[in-house]
């Protein structure tokens, strides 16, 4: 877990910084808004993809526990 708040913590960051430099960039209004919608639709992809890393991470491990139990409990009842 701490490794995941590291990862999210750093692509904060990284986020906040980048829209901070667009902000404080001398361009158009227009750009700036484009730059802006640019670098949240590739924050958002990102935190889908390791959202859907951990999800995929978590349902395999619940499955291996869940087989895992019922080896348990089917080797518990032949004895």
């Amino acid at each position: 877990m701490k490794n995941n708040n590291v990862v999210l913590g750093v692509l904060s960051g990284v986020a906040v910084g980048a829209i901070a430099g667009i902000l404080f960039a001398p361009a158009k209004g227009t750009k700036t808004r484009k730059r802006i919608m640019k670098k949240g639709n590739n924050l958002k992809k990102d935190l889908k993809n390791k959202f859907e890393n951990v999800y995929n991470t978590v349902t395999t491990k619940y499955e291996d526990v869940l087989d895992q139990a019922k080896e348990f409990a089917t080797d518990h009842q032949e004895k």
